[in-house]
This record gives structure tokens, sequence and C-alpha cells, in this order.
């Protein structure tokens, strides 16, 4: 069966600039361990400060863009399965980008912009946590004509199957809406991450705006967390969770929505129909643990491997948990050439 450019997703493409730090310097910025930030005035010097004072990994990163890797790598297809869209600079980060991201197989398209920068994320290494901050540069930019051409287009309507990050809300969610409205149409497979607390906060309308169109919710225990208060539900039990969002207002009443929550070391709650499934998490030594930040992204680029083979729930968990427990076994959301596992 060919897999040629199944998914199609669109996000914002970002060049990570990775460094062991200090705890102060973290603190300094006001980021969190675990969790994505966006930049605001106080931590633009943050990218030139860590440049200059520490020794720094530059790499292809990006939420999706590391969904799409994984997802790819562990496809093993000698084509792209992935279409992946966003905006960049006209400068050598764009350039690298691009390169690294076909090197990793991915079918690129990105929208080059003139004026503004290729995004950067400042990648601060505390020991094995992780905290980041995000300037989107010309990733925030992403426009409605690059995604109207006729080649996006073409691309677009090939695929059946749709993901994105909630981090898109903040560029452009009539974009999402509109993807969501093609699936719900033509019942192809819309896919969603609610990605950090800061979205579902900040940006509710926009991220509800797409979720009649969800057939699959990502997100992990924190983020599940923080939903079920926006939505005034009176509980922090992940898969009640789970199991109430799944019952949420859904376009294509063709399937029913399937949410997926992470926790961690403990188990993977799904939840359906108003009902919820856990599948246990195998356990690592900490010895082993390099970087948990990719987890969420190595975990959803798993399933997602899963779904487009027409595999089953528990086949797409078993993948996803294989991926995200390889990731966290490296610095960054890099793994090794070729995948150790088999579909059944």
């Amino acid at each position: 069966m060919s897999y040629d450019r199944a998914l199609f997703g669109i996000c914002n493409p970002l060049l990570d600039i990775s460094a062991n730090v200090s705890l102060d310097l973290v603190t300094k910025y006001g980021a969190a361990f675990g969790s994505a930030i966006m930049a605001d005035d106080k931590q633009q010097p943050v990218y030139d400060e860590i440049v200059k004072n520490y020794d720094v990994e530059y790499t292809a990163g990006g939420a999706t863009q590391n969904v799409f890797r994984v997802y790819q790598w562990l496809m093993q297809t000698s084509t792209p399965a992935a279409t992946f869209l966003g905006c960049v600079g006209n400068d050598e980060y764009g350039k690298t980008l691009k390169k690294n991201a076909e090197k990793d197989g991915l079918h690129i398209e990105y929208q080059v912009d003139e004026k503004a920068p290729t995004g950067t994320c400042a990648v601060l290494v505390v020991g094995k946590e992780r905290s980041l901050i995000a300037n989107l540069g010309a990733a925030n930019n992403y426009s409605k004509e690059h995604f109207h051409s006729e080649k996006v287009q073409e691309l677009f309507k090939k695929a059946n199957f749709y993901y994105f990050s909630g981090f898109f809300v903040t560029v452009q969610p009539e974009v999402m809406v509109e993807v969501g409205k093609h699936a719900a149409e033509t019942n192809k497979i819309y896919s969603l991450n609610l990605s950090a607390p800061f979205v579902i906060q900040f940006f509710k309308d926009q991220l509800t705006a797409a979720l009649p169109y969800t057939d699959y919710l990502f997100g992990n225990e924190d983020e599940a967390k923080v939903f079920a208060a926006s939505n005034g539900w009176e509980t922090s039990d992940v898969a009640e969770i789970a199991a109430k969002a799944s019952l949420l207002e859904k376009a294509n009443d063709k399937r029913k929505r399937t949410v997926v929550f992470t926790q961690g070391p403990h188990s993977v709650c799904v939840g359906y129909d108003g009902k919820v499934e856990q599948y246990p998490v195998q356990k690592i030594d900490s010895d082993l643990i390099v970087d948990t930040n990719g987890a969420g992204d190595s975990f959803c680029g798993g399933f997602l491997a899963g779904l487009v083979q027409g595999k089953d729930i528990k086949e797409c968990v078993r993948a996803a948990i294989y991926t995200s427990s390889t990731v966290i076994q490296h610095s960054g959301c890099t793994f090794p050439e070729k995948p150790d596992f088999k579909f059944n």
C-alpha cells in the first residue's frame, strides 16, 4: 500500500538553539520545565545571552515538525509519507531547517518571508529537564494565500490524515478550521494536540472552533487538567477528563472522537464514547533518560504512524510508547538511524 504524503500539517518551523544552562537563567526568564512559552519583550534577550555565554547546539525543531519527523522515521517509507508546511525567513536558518527536514524524509513546502527572520526556540537544559522559549519570527507570518496556492491545495486534498498542534491557533486558526471542515465533509481524519496550557487558557475561542472537527485529540496530564477547568469540569482526574472530552460536540458523526492523554511514566488514558481505557507505560531506568522534552511530540508521531496504517488503538499506543521512550533516551527530538519496532 502506498502512503505517499498521506499525512498533512502546518505549524511553526523553528530552529532550536539548545544549551546547558544554570537554573538561575531559567528563573530569570520566567520559564518552566516541561513546558513551552512564547517570548515576550522581557524574554527576547535570552537567545543572544545563551549564544554568547554557553555552548549551543542548533537543530531543526517546532512541535508539529518534530511529530512528523518521528512519524516518518517509524514509517520507514522510501518516499515522503507526510507533507509539512510553515513559514521561514529568507536566511541560512531557514535553509538549514528545510535541508534537515528533507533529510528526515519529509516533503517540505515552506513559505519564505523576505522580511522576518526564521523562528527560533531557546531550549534551556538543566540536568534532564528542559524549558522552551519560542520566538516565532517568520513562522508567525504563515499566510492563507500560501495555503490556497494551487500546489499546496493539491497536496492538501491528496492527504487523508491531518494533524495540527495547538500552537498554530496563534498564527492561522481559520486555516485550521478550514482543514477541519474539509476533513469532516470528506470523512478524512483530523487530529489536534492541545500542546500547552497557555494555548488552552489564552486562545480558548480559537481552539474551541477547531474542536468539533477533531477526530483525535492529544494532550498531556497538565493540559488535560487545564482543559477541564476551561470547560468548567470540576475534576482533575485525567481518565475522567478524557472520557468527557470524547463526548464534546463533533461535526463528523461517522466516527466518534478518540482522546489520548499521556501522564509521563504513568498509564496512557484513551477516552472514547464517554468511556476510558488505560494503557501501561514501560518503565525506563532513570539513568537512561537523557531528555524528556520530546516525549509528547514523539508519542504523537508514533501514534500517527499506526493510525495511517490502519492499526487499532492498542497498536497505535504501543507504537507511540515505543517512539516516546526511544526519543527520551536521546538529546532533543532525535532517534537512531532505524527503529527497532514492528507493527503487528
